[in-house]
């Protein structure tokens, strides 16, 4: 035993005499570039290659990084054994990621790869503008060289989309609106927002089944189109208008737009916006994957259909107006003139496909109306409203899917005949969508109640509309008189004159006639 010490305790003296020998005969600047020549020629007999990613490059955060630490909460949850949980601000889920100094194989097509979480106490705090943190933190990436190029093309551009769809997916939507009067807020932002909280779906949507799958699929050929719209020259948006009746479902339609894809809202109310260049501004400060609404286009500006109105004929100027007001004149307009905001035909045309609507890309435009005849046709060509969507009274199909949601009613649990007098009804009735719903939520708890008290509605407005048009047939002759004479009472002073003039003429002319006559 001693005899091994010693021998031990020699061999460590010969190691510290050959280690002070190599040092005096070779200074450091030798030794240093005979370890890189050395590590080359390792590297250059390895099969592998070796990739960092830092949390830090230099003074800004790597976004490639968060990307990975993102992508990888969706491969370990599953094969890690010790993970790191996290739950962001606006999240509404848990992620999951590599504990420190963990490792994780993942598979790409083939290719095998090998992620290691480095994490090390920083040596020292360097000179920074801002305070860094304690650890470094960093992915260590191993992929074999004859993959290299797969890595780093494709395999990180995946990475990087998954990570942007798991981003979506685990935070909360937002629900955006312009400040008042174009103010800012503290950060310099011309939105306000609150969370995207809409239950609405395309599964809970009262609408024809195959109505529905169509927007579908365009929405999803919309969200997947980036390579088409770049090969056609055209800017990645698409414009979508729902008209119909008011308590059609065009609002739970916005909701299950943005439920579906995964986009936030920017609900534009027009009668804050004083300029075109105001509405240039707020266009700049919307974020990709949203969707922009204005409803009630028709009540919040004068879009006013200029092939019927003359007066505007010639012009694009339209004063923004709050629902219901018919604008003001003589004196009144000209006092009221500095406080009404006053936007253009043509600003609005542009915001939804001029020059700056494509400053930026995935954005959808939708503009609801409950009355479409009053919009201008430039504002509802293709190119600026893509898809006009009716969004209708109830079908059979559209009730059945609220029988589903409100009662949990599928086909087998209502009588056939029940059904087939529904089915007979329902289209003749013209009930909106939220009026059914009322009736099915009044009566919830008792749902064989619900589905007669609904019958009995159906028949009472259908035959309240059989009726209606009944009356309107019946009308006299004298009756459409008086109408026309009504109309012209209250039409402008202008029409008016025109039509006298025509009668006068015409009178005119008979009169002319009965002369020649007696001539005769």
């Amino acid at each position: 035993m001693r005899e091994m010490w010693t021998t031990l305790a020699s061999m460590m003296g010969i190691w510290a005499f050959s280690q002070s020998l190599l040092q005096a005969l070779f200074p450091p600047e030798v030794r240093f570039a005979t370890l890189k020549i050395i590590h080359r020629i390792c590297n250059w007999f390895s099969a592998y290659c070796y990739y960092d990613i830092t949390e830090i490059d230099g003074v800004n955060t790597n976004e490639l990084y968060n990307a990975v630490q993102l992508y990888l909460s969706s491969s370990a949850c599953v094969a890690g054994n010790r993970l790191s949980l996290t739950r962001g601000l606006n999240s509404s889920s848990i992620t999951f990621g590599l504990s420190n100094n963990d490792s994780l194989i993942d598979r790409y097509d083939g290719v095998t790869v090998h992620w290691e979480h480095v994490v090390t106490p920083r040596n020292s705090q360097t000179f920074s503008w801002r305070p860094l943190p304690e650890e470094k933190r960093g992915f260590l990436l191993r992929a074999k060289k004859k993959d290299k190029s797969v890595v780093l093309g494709a395999y990180l551009d995946y990475v990087m989309d998954k990570a942007n769809e798991i981003r979506r997916k685990n935070q909360d939507r937002l629900l955006y609106t312009n400040s008042r009067g174009g103010s800012l807020d503290s950060r310099g932002h011309p939105w306000e927002s609150v969370p995207f909280k809409h239950p609405s779906t395309f599964e809970t949507l009262a609408m024809d089944p195959q109505k529905k799958s169509e927007i579908m699929a365009d929405l999803l050929d919309f969200a997947n189109g980036e390579s088409f719209y770049q090969r056609t020259g055209r800017a990645w948006k698409r414009g979508y208008l729902l008209y119909g009746p008011p308590g059609t479902g065009k609002s739970s339609m916005i909701a299950a737009m943005a439920n579906f894809l995964g986009y936030d809202i920017y609900d534009l109310e027009l009668t804050e916006v004083h300029t075109n260049s105001e509405l240039r501004k707020l266009l700049m400060k919307t974020s990709s994957k949203s969707i922009i609404v204005i409803e009630d286009i028709d009540c919040s500006i004068n879009l006013t259909n200029r092939k019927n109105n003359p007066s505007n004929k010639d012009s694009n100027n339209y004063s923004v107006s709050p629902p219901g007001s018919n604008g003001s004149s003589g004196e009144d307009a000209g006092n009221n003139n500095n406080n009404n905001n006053t936007i253009t035909l043509s600003g609005l045309l542009n915001f939804t496909d001029g020059l700056w609507s494509c400053c930026g890309s995935e954005r959808i435009f939708v503009f609801t109306t409950n009355h479409i005849e009053k919009l201008d046709p430039a504002l509802l060509r293709s190119g600026r409203m893509d898809m006009h969507i009716h969004m209708s009274y109830s079908s059979f199909a559209a009730l059945k899917i609220l029988l589903k949601n409100y009662l949990g009613y599928d086909d087998e649990d209502v009588e056939k005949q029940m059904l087939e007098q529904l089915e007979q009804v329902i289209e003749r009735a013209e009930m909106t969508p939220a009026d059914i719903s009322e009736v099915l939520i009044k009566n919830r708890r008792n749902k064989d109640k619900a589905i007669w008290e609904l019958l009995e509605a159906l028949k009472t407005k259908a035959d309240s509309n059989n009726n209606a048009v009944k009356s309107r047939g019946n009308m006299t002759v004298e009756d459409e008189e008086q109408e026309k004479r009504a109309l012209l009472v209250e039409s402008p002073k202008e029409g008016v004159d025109d039509q006298l003039k025509e009668k006068c003429d015409e009178e005119k002319g008979g009169h002319d006639a009965n002369d020649d006559e007696k001539v005769l």
